[in-house]
């Protein structure tokens, strides 16, 4: 994909089917709380519409074999269940909920995820930890503009986020698995405060931190935020009892931790501005606040305006106006231009395939009425995406280079990217050549396959890597069947384009339940 091809006008979005089309809506699926933010945008204003957060300790739930206990997951469930009521009218267009660090975590994900998507009635993406970095740093700096180089800090529940950026643009983003809810299990789980509890619980936190020491350094920024629960947490202590303005110092935080130690235990804490629900979790907030500032050199960490659930609602707007015109920008076109060119990726003949996958794919839904026809629904751009992708494995090796793909795509992080989106991209490079039957489990799902089928016919259009004609091939569907055609003397210039067609369509009548013919037509 370049940018001379992304820069062509596109049919625009469908934006139907909401009653509230002006409104857009994000869930932010925390391991200690889930939060809903409805939002309006417009002209660059952010209006707060409604916010809902419930604290569900999804990351207590994680069982020692990484598995999420039914009392957790019903726990989840009920939350989303009660989001989904305030939710009723909104389209899917309007609704991004995504997952963070429990559910990359949990072994069992899948089965949880199968579940919450019914319940909720929108599909919930599980991030990777630098795409959920981007995305805080994202809501902090449209929120809170700075010019000042700057640090931004996220203590989740079961990790820790760390990004510096100037302006709107991160810079650097990472993530680290030590968070509030992960820490205050293992080293306050029986609900004590000792200081030796405290000094275990600091050391642990600066081994998961220690990496961060030198592109983190106090020299790369100037301004340190923080954008999380426990940061706001523990400004509101330390305001409410007159130690800070709400700024957090390494006075402030040794400080909170005496009271803690002085105390003896969760339940005999009591301090002015800590409400009851950030009990449990303060300890393992306050070890990993205080290595941080000791180790990053932090005089003064202030709490932030944006976060996570804001930064997806900026994310949303420009997917929604990059799709309805494509003059505005979507992190995943950038991200896929970025991957093209690390891994040297032929990018003239990428596109040959992406423009016809599409033209295919195009025809294919028009003909059988299912589905949108456009190449700017999500299908047709997952299938963009991939055939953009599809020979990035031939860096690793040109045998069995669609294997090599699949694996980069699945393990990789790309911007703007849900990890499901990309193993979805993974298994779309996976079956791009031979045999069907690798695809066996996905055989149920008709709109992944219509995909693969525009990119393998596609792939083999293009097997000698030279320009053809626009609309040389069109391909339909009607009562089960599948029909590429082709003109005919175009077909009799071209044997073995026609002979490796051929074949392919005995590969989908062995091996799939969808008969696929090739026609030859008069031109």
């Amino acid at each position: 994909m370049n940018a001379r091809t992304a820069d062509k006008p596109a049919a625009p979005l469908n934006l139907q089917g909401s009653r509230h089309p002006e409104l857009l809506a994000a869930i932010d699926m925390g391991s200690n709380s889930f939060r809903l933010e409805i939002a309006e945008l417009s002209k660059g204003r952010y209006k707060r519409v409604d916010y809902l957060k419930e604290t569900v300790r999804l990351g207590a739930g994680l069982d020692s074999e990484g598995m999420l206990t039914e009392e957790a997951t019903q726990r989840g469930l009920t939350c989303l269940s009660r989001f989904a009521q305030r939710l009723k009218g909104f389209a899917s267009w309007q609704v991004r909920a995504v997952a963070t660090q429990t559910l990359r975590e949990a072994k069992n994900r899948n089965a949880f995820l199968a579940r919450a998507n019914q319940v909720l009635g929108h599909q919930i993406e599980v991030i990777s930890g630098r795409e959920e970095a981007r995305l805080i740093y994202q809501g902090v700096a449209r929120l809170q503009p700075s010019d000042l180089p700057r640090l931004v800090i996220d203590i989740g529940g079961r990790s820790t986020e760390m990004i510096l950026g100037h302006r709107r643009t991160s810079t650097t983003t990472e993530s680290f698995g030590v968070g509030s809810v992960s820490l205050s299990l293992r080293h306050f789980g029986d609900g004590q405060f000792t200081a030796e509890a405290f000094r275990a619980a600091q050391i642990a936190a600066g081994a998961e931190l220690e990496e961060a020491l030198t592109p983190f350094a106090s020299c790369n920024w100037q301004e340190a935020l923080g954008s999380s629960g426990t940061v706001g947490a523990v400004a509101q202590i330390l305001q409410a009892n007159g130690i800070t303005d709400g700024s957090i110092t390494p006075e402030g935080l040794r400080w909170c931790i005496e009271q803690c130690i002085r105390a003896g235990s969760v339940d005999a804490l009591e301090l002015p501005g800590l409400k009851p629900d950030r009990k449990a979790v303060l300890g393992g907030g306050l070890s990993i606040l205080y290595t941080l500032a000791m180790h990053f050199d932090i005089e003064s960490l202030k709490p932030a305006k944006g976060a996570l659930r804001q930064g997806v609602i900026f994310d949303l707007e420009e997917r929604i106006e990059s799709a309805r015109s494509h003059r505005h920008h979507d992190q995943r076109d950038t991200s896929v231009r970025e991957l093209q060119a690390r891994f040297h990726v032929d990018t003239a003949h990428a596109d040959r395939v992406r423009q016809r996958a599409l033209e295919l794919w195009s025809g294919l839904k028009a003909s059988s009425r299912q589905g949108d026809a456009t190449v700017t629904s999500e299908p047709a751009r997952e299938l963009g995406w991939a055939s953009a992708l599809h020979e990035m494995g031939m860096m690793v090796s040109h045998h069995d280079h669609h294997r090599h793909s699949a694996y980069l795509l699945g393990h990789v992080d790309a911007s703007g990217f849900s990890q499901s989106q990309l193993r979805k991209l993974s298994t779309l490079v996976l079956g791009q050549r031979g045999d069907l039957g690798k695809l066996a489990t996905h055989q149920d799902d008709p709109s992944l396959m219509d995909q693969v089928l525009c990119l393998r016919l596609s792939i083999i259009l293009h097997h000698a890597r030279t320009p053809l004609p626009t609309r040389l091939a069109t391909l339909s569907s009607s009562r089960g069947k599948t029909v590429l055609s082709v003109p005919a003397p175009w077909a009799k210039l071209h044997p073995r384009t026609m002979h490796l067609l051929e074949e392919e369509a005995a590969r989908w009548a062995q091996q799939s339940a969808r008969p696929l013919s090739i026609q030859e037509i008069k031109a």
